[in-house]
């Protein structure tokens, strides 16, 4: 047996399931994810494992199977660095009263020790070997600490212990190879025994070895545990399903990630339903289906709705067709309330709702949302006269864009507010920009979403996000730590999108100014420090959109550091710095503008701008001024462009001059009046070299 086969004939898998009630289907993956990583770290810490492990996670379980696991912990050496030396011996070279007693601790005479030799010296050393701990005695302490730190934002206790965890515990399986490890975690013991599907599979199952569990929960016991294997096998059923009703199945990896978490033998269904409620706007049967049923929606090759769904059962019966039948009465009785909330909709004009809006709080210190409304469209005005376009459109869209709300429709199904009011609008004969517009100012609703693409659609959208951020900032309610109950940081995000990725040229400060001046006109009190705060907020959302972009900290870090400016703006200045930095000039820019900037820290006295061209005393002070005033002249009009990269070519051609300077003159000399005159000339260089951004910050690149 050569030393591969014996290191891994003294290691086995390891296996750990924790079985409870029905997980949260949103949060098993990450259940799962954070379960299976937290454990490995634990065990490649001991020195017992270092293999990729493999996670499992259904409704009723999480599970973790790690190969290669050690049955002993290897041995390790200790060292404990005792007295120098120098302390530890006289002039004799006899053992002082410190190496005597470090000796002593150790269990050992000074001769036993060992010496430790390092540039700051020598010292005394005791070595010793420290016996690896059995894995079964270390591995509970593992699984404790995994299960300790899973990512729950509320624990709960059952039955009348003090263990907590996201749902009651029912069994405990830890196998290591074919050897069960008996331990109690969170008040349950440890055993052999797994169980299978609720329903279709009644009896316990014994795993008797680690390398078989996903293969003996599916074949005996009705359970697929492998996330992403359900997860596929319910995407193929269900595309399977589409083609057989016509269509095809519009899979949402949400929903999909959803339903997943749900089953744990899925079979999937399909059901059909009234095709007359295809005269209710599309949205809302969607919504029904998808947001309350958890059921997949069918189109047909025009990506028309068809009057079908896909259902995903947790249980593969002789009677599908039941299963079949149930859920189209579920979703008949939900379809006929919408169609009843359509029609009675229908009968008022989306205009008439606007008054009612008074009676609706949008918050209990900032009015309602018929004052938010207002607000918006003040803003909206602003916006409208910065860009020159056509007010009418968007200023009649401001005035209906919160409507809806008061409908019948968006009080059963919020989640459709401005879509709800594209139909109303539609159905009132509003312009189609109006409609539209009214639907695309809640963009983007998430990460990634997409854009308003209309005027209208754009202003509103930036209107609304810009007067929340000032209301909510106002108020104190601003997020902290993880808490953002009123969506501001995607507020911040969704408003730096659209003016970056719509090429808005419209200025943070304006915005947030405006803003706080229709808060002050309808009597709110705003703190002087609030537009500071949302300013500093929105552009902090700056370093993670443009990380996701894949610009570098250090780039973004450049031009952060100039202070805030359009973000459109923004983005050119980046773009252009993450472009100069390749150029071979970059890193000699970078350094003289870091060389500058340090020597105008060193000195203790109020610097100038004004430079007295008489103090010259060298040819090299007057050829920096010259390039100073040379390059300045040329890069005034290249700024007002915006073409940035060309200032920074412009600005690279101060290297040598700069270099120069430092070369042949004294800055930092006790003549005052020279000392003064050349901290003015880097003065006004430190300036100009940060007229795109701080290019110090930039690291060197390899």
């Amino acid at each position: 047996m050569n030393d591969t086969q014996k290191r891994r004939s003294l290691r086995s898998s390891l296996l750990v399931e924790v079985g409870t009630e029905e997980l949260p289907p949103t949060s098993l993956r990450r259940l799962g994810e954070s379960f299976s990583r937290s454990l490995a770290e634990s065990l490649s810490t001991l020195g017992l494992s270092n293999q990729k492990p493999s996670w499992f996670a259904t409704p009723r379980r999480l599970a973790v199977l790690i190969p290669e696991v050690a049955r002993q912990q290897p041995d390790q050496v200790s060292e404990r660095r005792g007295p120098a030396i120098s302390a530890a011996f006289d002039n004799e070279g006899c053992p002082t009263l410190a190496a005597k007693g470090f000796a002593k601790s150790c269990s050992v005479t000074v001769d036993q020790l060992e010496r430790l030799e390092t540039n700051s010296g020598g010292w005394l050393l005791f070595r010793s070997a420290i016996s690896g701990k059995a894995a079964h005695n270390l591995i509970p302490d593992c699984i404790n600490t995994a299960l300790r730190t899973l990512p729950i934002a509320k624990r709960m206790r059952w039955g009348e212990g003090d263990a907590e965890f996201v749902r009651p515990i029912h069994w405990l399986l830890v196998l290591h190879g074919k050897t069960p490890i008996h331990c109690e975690i969170l008040g349950v013991s440890s055993g052999v025994i797994s169980h299978g599907h609720r329903f279709l599979s009644e009896k316990p199952i014994q795993i008797k070895n680690a390398d078989v569990y996903p293969a003996t929960l599916k074949e005996n016991s009705f359970v697929i545990a492998d996330f992403n294997e359900r997860r596929e096998v319910i995407r193929q059923q269900i595309t399977v399903l589409g083609h057989e009703a016509g269509g095809k199945t519009i899979v949402e990896d949400s929903l999909l990630e959803l339903v997943t978490g749900l089953v744990e033998w899925p079979k999937a269904v399909l059901g059909a339903f009234d095709p007359d409620f295809l005269k209710i706007p599309p949205e809302v049967l969607i919504s029904s289906m998808r947001d309350h049923q958890k059921f997949f929606h069918v189109v047909d090759k025009e990506g028309a709705l068809l009057p079908k769904f896909i259902t995903v059962s947790n249980i593969d019966s002789k009677h599908m067709s039941r299963i079949r039948s149930g859920n189209e009465q579920v979703l008949q009785a939900r379809l006929s309330d919408a169609r009843f909330f359509w029609k009675e909709d229908c009968k008022q004009n989306l205009n008439d709702w606007v008054e009612n809006l008074r009676g609706v709080s949008f918050h209990i210190r900032l009015g309602s949302l018929h004052d938010k409304m207002r607000r918006i469209k003040k803003l909206s005005t602003f916006i409208i006269t910065a860009l020159g376009w056509d007010p009418s459109r968007t200023l009649r869209s401001a005035h209906l864009c919160k409507a809806d709300l008061i409908s019948q429709m968006v009080g059963e199904f919020p989640e459709l507010q401005g879509t709800m009011g594209y139909h109303y609008s539609r159905q009132n004969k509003e312009h189609k920009e109006v409609s539209v517009a009214i639907a695309e100012h809640y963009l983007p609703k998430y990460s990634g979403d997409k854009l308003p693409s209309s005027r209208s659609g754009k202003i509103l959208a930036i209107a609304d996000r810009i007067d929340t951020l000032t209301g909510i900032f106002s108020t104190g309610d601003e997020p902290t730590g993880e808490s953002d109950p009123y969506g501001l940081r995607r507020a911040a995000l969704g408003v730096i999108r659209i003016l970056v990725e719509k090429k808005l040229a419209l200025d943070l400060t304006q915005l947030v100014n405006l803003s706080i001046l229709t808060y002050i006109e309808d009597d709110h009190l705003i703190a002087e420090n609030v537009r500071t705060r949302v300013i500093q907020f929105v552009t902090d959302r700056y370093r993670h959109y443009y990380a996701s972009a894949g610009f570098s900290n250090d780039e973004i870090s450049a031009v952060l550091e100039i202070g805030e400016v359009q973000p459109i703006d923004f983005y050119r200045r980046l773009r252009a710095i993450s472009q100069f930095r390749r150029n071979r000039s970059a890193a000699g820019l970078s350094e003289a503008t870091k060389r500058i900037r340090n020597v105008l820290k060193k000195s203790d006295q109020e610097i100038p701008l004004v430079i007295d061209s008489t103090l010259f005393e060298s040819v090299t002070e007057e050829q920096l001024a010259a390039s100073l005033v040379e390059v300045s002249a040329t890069v005034i009009p290249l700024i007002k462009r915006g073409e940035y990269l060309r200032v920074l070519k412009q600005l690279a051609l101060l290297r040598e001059p700069v270099d120069s300077f430092f070369s042949e003159v004294m800055v930092l000399t006790d003549n005052a009046a020279l000392r003064t005159n050349r901290l003015a000339l880097l003065n006004q260089l430190s300036k100009l070299l940060l007229i795109v951004g701080d290019i110090s910050k930039l690291q060197p690149t390899t």
